[in-house]
């Protein structure tokens, strides 16, 4: 038996490496105004022992104060927008990308659009709503509803660009005349004066007045600006149904339009009710003051999606914001095993409601203020809560022995994780991961996966030869089935490139520790993202080698096959040929950035789909127009590899600098200094290259040295196939570009790359 001296001790190894062993997972769907109170709680504080997943449709969270005042212009995208992903990185959260479907509640199972299903021991649920349409016959086809911002933001800019274009008057009509309705249409017309030939404003609603939850003042306040502006009322109106041009109400009275907004009663998604969880009679997932699912404790909701009955409260972001702090404290608490702690929302709120100018008005119960003084005092509310999120504090790493034992799981974990065959995953762990992946089977593949053999045996054809190749790396995301799928990609364009066909891989990972669950969890994610990629190129899974550590490392060992005479190598170019690059380059600087929290999310989802996209298809493209050299381009950048095909064929190239395409914010990213840890060693490879002053002084010039991971094909194709072979290519690679030329080295004067 220990003794309590034993156990402290054993606690405090325990809580000394609680930032690698995972035994709880909290997962938040939805980047809502709690959660993102949540995620720098947690940031804050970290919590031993607790990993958060962060699952959004969105990576950019609109503040719901400020859209008003990004409609008019007085804000910029950036501004009135959290990034989520600098936010994760702070919590140290993994951010899954991606919509939810459903939830198995039994299982603990978050089902989404495009990835394997994701395990959850505590979830809370803050994604918002969106109007009501379906109770209106084609409002759902002809109308503009303000949720979901995104969707919203897309076709209000295509607005502004068809006025600037016609130069047409437009009759513009809101329906619903809530703060919502009214702050849009003033919004609107601000935003349209300068281009405005003539437009018409019409705000329509079922109710008695306008801001029907506001005091008579805030009411009167607005009717009087609305009438100042010459923006028509039509009041205890029901909309019967919209035709395409024309809004129908319940007397028979149609009003024409050429943009209709819909700012109704917020509806809730359909998943929540369909998953299991108790609802309320309109759909919305009821909690207790707990903000706990009354039918599952283990779920938490927030926000416009969630309707406590206790506490009835209307739809308001303010609420979002205010019920954060609690829900962050209460998860803390149900992963510790305490007790949770009641929250009870304040009755009387302060509303700052906008008039599309500079100008405010305050409502708080039965008073109101108004003037330009409150426009700047809300500005100041505003922003001052935006830079919570938006700027994130340097952190030293806390002192974990001061952290209190908040999860009983953490007392039965591991003391010392052990190394050598120690580390290995468990059989029974690696089993159920296996029995869960579906890889694709081949002839030539004799003894893989299935089989309880200590190695793959595979044959191949007559006349063919072998190709061997590996990668891995550590993962630079936190979403291991993305990550999976990059690793898998990175490392069978070497075959690609090759002109061959991937046969077999075994796989080589590294999974954080965690209790079995957890660990299972993870290698699930990351072979299953690999897996995908194997078997859309038929390469099949043939075995592995699994171990815990601190951090994700993936990769593979791929075995490709190939006639020999069809081989292709990095050398044989010619000159003349021309080179072709079928990917953007830019990923190691803009995922450098992305490590310090200065990418923004559409920066590194671009790069992210750079990297998803496969070379499979493009080294068939490309062999079968005549390529005579070929390799990927990764870690050496673009220069670096072209350096050695034209090593290989003894020729020289002149590229066109501003011929490479390059990834959206990789300049940006470039402009602030930041570059990728390799880029130094890249760099050396100047003395193989000859550029004149004017071109080295180019901000682009320094992306040609920059590493890439899952990058592009980069080949020479003879002159007469280029153009056939550029348009098979920029169907599926619609970055594909010729960057180049190939000449004699004696043209190049010694160097390897003449940039120009």
């Amino acid at each position: 038996m220990k003794s309590s001296a034993d156990r402290r001790i054993e606690q405090k190894n325990i809580l000394e490496d609680h930032h690698s062993h995972i035994v709880k997972d909290v997962v938040l769907i939805g980047g809502g105004h709690s959660h993102v109170a949540v995620l720098k709680s947690f940031g804050m504080n970290p919590m031993p022992g607790v990993r958060l997943t962060l699952i959004g449709k969105d990576l950019n969270t609109p503040y719901s104060g400020m859209l008003p005042g990004l409609i008019a212009g007085h804000y910029t995208f950036e501004e009135a927008h959290i990034n989520l992903r600098p936010l994760a990185h702070f919590a140290g959260a993994q951010l899954y990308h991606d919509a939810v479907r459903k939830i198995d509640l039994e299982a603990r199972k978050i089902h989404c659009a495009n990835r394997p299903p994701v395990h959850f021991d505590v979830l809370s649920i803050n994604t918002g709503s969106t109007p009501f349409l379906d109770d209106v016959p084609g409002a759902r086809e002809h109308s503009i509803p303000v949720k979901p911002i995104e969707q919203f933001l897309e076709k209000w800019e295509a607005i502004q660009q068809r006025q600037r274009q016609e130069k047409k008057p437009l009759h513009i009509v809101t329906v619903g005349a809530g703060a919502g309705g009214v702050e849009l249409t003033m919004a609107v017309q601000f935003a349209l004066r300068d281009i405005d030939p003539g437009n018409s404003y019409t705000v329509v609603s079922q109710t008695e007045t306008i801001l029907p939850t506001h005091a008579k003042s805030v009411q009167q306040t607005y009717n009087q600006i609305l009438a100042e502006r010459g923006v028509s009322v039509a009041l205890q109106k029901r909309v019967s149904h919209v035709v395409h041009d024309q809004v129908i109400l319940d007397d028979g009275e149609k009003i024409p339009f050429d943009v209709l907004f819909w700012v109704t009663n917020a509806s809730p998604p359909s998943w929540p009710k369909n998953s299991g969880l108790l609802t309320n009679k309109t759909g919305f997932i009821a909690i207790n003051d707990r903000l706990q699912s009354e039918s599952h404790p283990y779920v938490f909701a927030t926000g416009d999606v969630a309707s406590c009955e206790k506490y009835p409260r209307p739809k308001s972001g303010v609420f979002a914001v205010r019920q954060g702090p609690p829900l962050a404290e209460n998860i803390r608490r149900i992963c510790a095993g305490e007790k949770l702690k009641p929250f009870r929302p304040q009755r009387i709120f302060l509303s700052l409601i906008s008039t599309g100018d500079q100008f405010a008005v305050a409502s708080y119960g039965p008073f109101s203020l108004k003037g330009e003084k409150i426009w700047k005092w809300k500005d100041w509310i505003d922003r001052r809560w935006m830079e919570r999120y938006q700027k994130m504090p340097e952190m030293a790493v806390p002192e974990v022995a001061k952290e209190r034992l908040t999860v009983p799981e953490l007392l039965q974990a591991p003391v010392m994780h052990c190394g050598g065959c120690g580390s290995k995953v468990g059989s029974t762990t690696l089993s159920r991961v296996i029995k869960k992946l579906d890889p694709i089977k081949r002839e030539d593949v004799l003894i893989g996966l299935d089989d309880p053999d200590d190695a793959a045996v595979t044959t191949m054809p007559y006349g063919c030869v072998g190709i061997h190749t590996i990668d891995f790396f550590r993962s630079f995301i936190s979403d291991p089935y993305v990550f999976g799928q990059i690793a898998a990609n990175h490392a069978l364009s070497d075959v690609f490139a090759m002109g061959a066909e991937a046969q077999s891989a075994l796989a080589m990972a590294t999974v954080p520790y965690g209790d079995e669950e957890n660990v299972e969890e993870q290698l699930f994610q990351v072979m299953a993202g690999a897996l995908k990629m194997l078997n859309a190129c038929n390469c099949a899974l043939a075995g592995g080698h699994t171990t815990v550590g601190h951090e994700m490392v993936f990769g593979l060992s791929v075995h490709g096959i190939a006639e020999r005479s069809k081989l292709m190598q990095k050398g044989g170019m010619n000159p003349g040929d021309k080179l072709v690059l079928t990917k953007a380059v830019g990923t190691g600087t803009i995922f450098a950035a992305d490590m310090r929290n200065e990418a923004k999310a559409a920066w590194a989802e671009s790069a992210i789909d750079s990297m998803l996209l496969s070379n499979f298809q493009a080294g068939q493209i490309m062999h079968q127009h005549g390529a005579t050299a070929c390799t990927d381009v990764t870690g050496f950048g673009l220069l670096g590899h072209l350096v050695e095909m034209l090593k290989a064929s003894g020729s020289g190239a002149e590229v066109e600098l501003d011929k490479v395409p390059v990834l959206h914010g990789a300049f940006k990213c470039m402009e602030k200094g930041i570059f990728s840890s390799l880029q130094p060693d890249n760099l050396r490879l100047r003395r193989g290259v000859t550029a004149s002053n004017s071109v080295v002084e180019k901000a682009a010039y320094p992306i040609l040295f920059d590493p890439q991971t899952s990058g592009g094909l980069l080949a020479g194709i003879p002159k007469r196939n280029i153009d056939s072979c550029v348009a098979a290519l920029r169907e599926i690679y619609p970055k594909t570009s010729i960057i180049g030329t190939v000449i004699d080295t004696e043209i190049s004067g010694g160097k390897y790359v003449t940039v120009v």
